[in-house]
């Protein structure tokens, strides 16, 4: 259950438009409820301002449709990453308002307008089109987290003037996120043109020796710039969601 539906609720209830037993139904799956494979966490909207998000890797299709359904329930917008195609098609046919995001590999059920939460804009750049994947689960996630998003795709170090060209876009960010493989070296490079903190995403993209990303984590967590905050390999929604709390307004806040 979201905010705003608990608010509407208690709103209800003390203008006697619902019962107290007709609000306790609705209120006594909170916080979660079992569906034996999984725990399904409808409290935590309310905990932390972003609703439970489904991982579709390592699960079946039929496990992540049973659990989009549970939280469809709860009325607010729901998010499961890493899922495929064929999942998809499945999970698509239980939950009719759901939509695929093939790019980011993502599936989107939204059930209420987004929110604008965010100071500013979250700005998501990769170095390669290879990349491009993870720094669109990245965007996904921002943007259901209430955050404008500009993307900035494909301005590696291999042509470093791509990314120097377009210097004004990056000032422009409240946040920038960079996802890159290889050795990588973009975010070092973004940070050092920019006052924004930059969040570094390390891709698995590489020849041999970059060892499925560990290069490029390396890379990015011995950078001489200062500022760059790095997550896990190829994680883009770890990203995108600590982007749009950083970017996140605070209460009274315009």
């Amino acid at each position: 259950m979201d905010p705003a539906h608990l608010r509407a609720l208690l709103e209800q209830l003390k203008t006697g438009a619902v019962t107290v037993d007709a609000a306790m139904e609705t209120l006594a799956e909170l916080p979660f409820r079992d569906l034996g494979f999984a725990q399904v966490d409808h409290h935590r909207h309310l905990r932390t301002g972003f609703p439970e998000v489904v991982l579709g890797l390592g699960k079946t299709a039929e496990q992540i449709a049973a659990i989009l359904v549970e939280l469809e329930r709860g009325g607010a917008n729901v998010l499961a990453t890493r899922v495929t195609a064929e999942q998809a098609e499945h999970v698509l046919a239980r939950v009719p308002k759901a939509r695929y995001e093939a790019q980011a590999r993502a599936i989107v059920v939204e059930q209420q307008p987004i929110a604008e939460t965010g100071r500013g804009t979250v700005l998501v750049v990769s170095a390669g089109t290879s990349d491009v994947p993870i720094a669109e689960e990245a965007a996904l996630t921002a943007r259901l987290g209430g955050s404008r998003v500009d993307r900035l795709f494909d301005v590696g170090v291999a042509g470093i003037h791509r990314v120097i060209n377009r210097r004004a876009l990056l000032e422009a960010a409240e946040v920038i996120i960079v996802v890159a493989g290889m050795e990588g070296a973009l975010p070092s490079v973004v940070k050092g043109l920019v006052s924004r903190p930059v969040i570094a995403v390390p891709t698995s993209i590489g020849y041999g020796a970059s060892f499925g990303g560990i290069a490029a984590l390396l890379g990015m967590l011995n950078s001489c710039a200062s500022g760059v905050t790095v997550v896990n390999i190829d994680n883009g929604f770890g990203a995108g969601y600590a982007a749009a709390l950083m970017n996140r307004r605070r209460d009274g806040e315009k």
